[in-house]
């Protein structure tokens, strides 16, 4: 190849790229002018921080979380609200692109389920707003989209029926519809679901005493250490602890957790008490209701007797009193912070599922080692009859005697026979 034919395929090269570049770029901006709204975030330039009033609305049913020290539910007396989910929401929303977006015409809007107001197909109205009650953005929230798998489900037909990975929206007043890849499953006016769930926690329990509203169902258990086993407080003639189902006491509410808030506990009946003791000088008393539908009311109060000082040991050493007090003072440090967080829960009546508190509302004979029945004695002076051949009773036909064997037969017959007569002596 020479020169000349090299620059020349050099040039055809250049020109090739270039309307190939050209071609692509044309293309582009074809794309952009039918979709402009395609990779585009869905809220624009969206205020995360502005937000102090989130709306959530279907149907009848609606829910209000304000930013006031904290974010708070309104439904439930403004109990503080799960911060991670709040603020989870909203900053999915600030960068939240689009990944498809048509005009539809509103008669095909239920059919997306993106017509707000009453029905079981309704959207889901999301109203963002700030510190003055002003809406900064208004979303709604209609059918979600569904993947399907290629291959074959186990589930059958449940599983063809695929996943959720997207859902159908609409901003504010558009005309068009858009497909967000965040499905957005757990957005509804269901007040429960958005309660910070953090709850109190009892460590190192010393003591439990039960009360219930008849006295002898009552009950106490206490141990020296933490280790040792637990014993029955003014223990009554033929009782005995079975330790086993005191186990179940050991580590009470040490994960306790609630399921929704009582809004209207005016009239609840609180009839059994739970007192707990710890070794680190706290008492919780916790008041429980009757159950309902698996659930059971509980109200808690908790107090601490903390040492300002710490009591030097016996054969303490002097190198060795700056550690000890500083490990005191911390320690301490954590217990005030502690009671701090769990005086919180205070004032508030909660709902509880039964497995939280049904190991502790035993009575008290089920903490009891169980009695075996002994077998019945037979009554003193009765008359036992003698092995063998019992009287025939009225009733019954008497037994015919036993036959005789035969030698003995022979024998009688013999002797009932006459001698044969005597020959007369001849003379």
């Amino acid at each position: 190849m020479n020169r000349k034919q090299l620059i020349t395929l050099l040039v055809l090269v250049v020109l090739i790229g270039g309307a190939c570049l050209l071609l692509i770029r044309n293309q582009n901006k074809s794309w952009e002018g039918t979709n402009p709204a395609l990779g585009k975030k869905l809220l624009g330039e969206f205020p995360v921080n502005d937000v102090s009033h989130i709306v959530i609305k279907q149907g009848t049913n609606e829910l209000n979380l304000a930013k006031k020290d904290v974010w708070r539910v309104r439904e439930r007396n403004n109990y503080p609200a799960d911060y991670s989910e709040v603020s989870g929401f909203l900053v999915k929303l600030q960068d939240l692109k689009i990944v498809q977006d048509e005009k539809i015409g509103s008669s095909q809007l239920s059919r997306l389920s993106l017509t707000p107001g009453p029905g079981t197909n309704a959207a889901v109205v999301v109203d963002f707003k700030d510190q003055s009650d002003k809406t900064i953005k208004s979303l709604l929230l209609g059918k979600k989209h569904m993947r399907k798998s290629d291959r074959p489900s186990p589930m059958g037909d449940l599983g063809e029926q695929g996943w959720p990975d997207g859902r159908y929206v609409k901003v504010g007043n558009t005309e068009n519809v858009s497909l967000i890849s965040e499905p957005f499953g757990n957005i509804e006016p269901k007040p429960e679901q958005w309660l910070n769930k953090d709850f109190f926690k009892i460590e190192k329990a010393r003591s439990v005493a039960v009360t219930f509203p008849n006295a002898t169902n009552s009950w106490k258990l206490s141990r020296d250490t933490e280790t040792a086993e637990w014993k029955l407080a003014e223990t009554k003639p033929g009782e005995q602890l079975d330790s086993t189902k005191a186990s179940g006491v050991a580590n009470p509410f040490s994960s306790a957790s609630f399921v929704d808030l009582r809004t209207n506990s005016s009239s609840e009946v609180m009839d059994k008490s739970i007192v707990v003791e710890t070794f680190d000088n706290f008492s919780y008393a916790v008041k429980v209701g009757q159950k309902t539908n698996d659930n059971y009311p509980l109200a808690m109060s908790v107090s601490a007797q903390l040492p300002k000082e710490r009591t030097a040991g016996k054969d303490e050493k002097p190198e060795d009193k700056d550690k000890l007090d500083k490990e005191f003072k911390d320690k301490q440090k954590k217990l005030e912070e502690k009671l701090s967080q769990e005086k919180a829960f205070e004032n508030w009546v909660y709902l509880v599922s039964s497995w939280t508190v049904d190991s502790l509302l035993k009575e008290r004979s089920q903490l009891m080692v169980e009695k075996k029945e002994e077998p019945k004695k037979e009554e003193k002076g009765a008359a036992v009859e003698p092995p063998g051949i019992s009287e025939p009773k009225k009733d019954e036909t008497p037994l015919a005697p036993a036959p005789e064997p035969p030698k003995k037969q022979e024998a009688q017959k013999a002797e009932s026979t006459p001698p044969p007569p005597t020959k007369p002596s001849e003379k």
